[in-house]
């Protein structure tokens, strides 16, 4: 196991912190954990001699796989079911009786490998049925990571993402893929859903404002002012009446937030 200077611990956390909002800050024994192998793997020698050319050359790949070792993507499908619940039984009709245009805007925001924008389209593949096709409902689905992006556009999971569902949801909404124990999207799942990189330290600009925003088990790497920050973009990207989903381990200063708390990590703009 490589030992990491201060120095070079500082130079990582702030250029991390700066760039993505991640709060690296208390991760010390994390961080010479999880990179070791891969710096050693990498042909370097030391943290200081990785770290240098990681923020001198500042390549796309090295960054990504820093970020990749840093932080857990562990998802699977219906992974905190309440919310699901919420926005099929509360929220879906409350859009269909306030959206004169027929197009729903949602979000799923650092979405992983894609197994919450999917169950997200399944759901409303479920609500709506033969009416789909009058309404615009795809999701939009963001993340920073490429390698997350590539995974969520290839749509291959195995049993273990999969153990939420029911067997009528997986005979219908997945194929196998040939492969023993792996599964794919069926088209029109993975049609409706729209994949694009995107950075949550970015401002928000995207066409439409959003009637809900999915933002689950993200903020806890972030720092309560970059915490904040973040929250008061998503309120200004929100229509009045959306919601925003976070994590049921995350939660928002009550004094500060511009949502109305409604349950724990439900919100709403009123």
């Amino acid at each position: 196991m490589l030992e990491i200077k201060d120095r070079d611990f500082q130079r990582l956390v702030t250029f991390v912190h700066q760039n993505y909002g991640i709060d690296l800050s208390k991760k010390r024994q994390l961080i010479v954990g999880r990179l070791s192998n891969t710096i050693l793997s990498m042909g370097f020698s030391s943290f200081e001699e990785y770290i240098e050319n990681l923020l001198t050359n500042k390549r796309p790949e090295d960054l990504e796989l820093m970020l990749n070792k840093l932080t857990t993507n562990y998802t699977f499908f219906m992974r905190e079911g309440a919310h699901f619940e919420l926005f099929k039984d509360t929220i879906l009709p409350y859009l269909v009786e306030t959206k004169k245009d027929k197009v729903l805007s949602i979000w799923s925001a650092a979405c992983s490998s894609g197994e919450e924008p999917y169950t997200i389209s399944m759901i409303i593949k479920e609500f709506f049925g033969a009416k789909a096709s009058a309404w615009d409902t795809r999701v939009l689905a963001t993340d920073i990571s490429q390698n997350a992006l590539i995974a969520a556009k290839n749509a291959v999971y195995d049993e273990d993402s999969l153990k939420e569902l029911s067997p009528g949801w997986k005979s219908k909404y997945f194929r196998s893929t040939g492969q023993p124990g792996t599964y794919t999207v069926a088209p029109e799942i993975k049609s409706n859903v729209i994949f694009r990189t995107f950075n949550l330290m970015d401002p928000i600009r995207f066409r439409l404002k959003f009637d809900v925003i999915f933002c689950r088990n993200v903020m806890i790497y972030f720092d309560q002012p970059t915490k904040e920050a973040l929250v008061k973009r998503f309120y200004d990207a929100t229509n009045p009446g959306g919601y925003l989903l976070i994590g049921h381990s995350e939660s928002l200063n009550k004094a500060t937030t511009p949502y109305k708390y409604l349950k724990p990590a439900t919100y709403r703009k009123v």
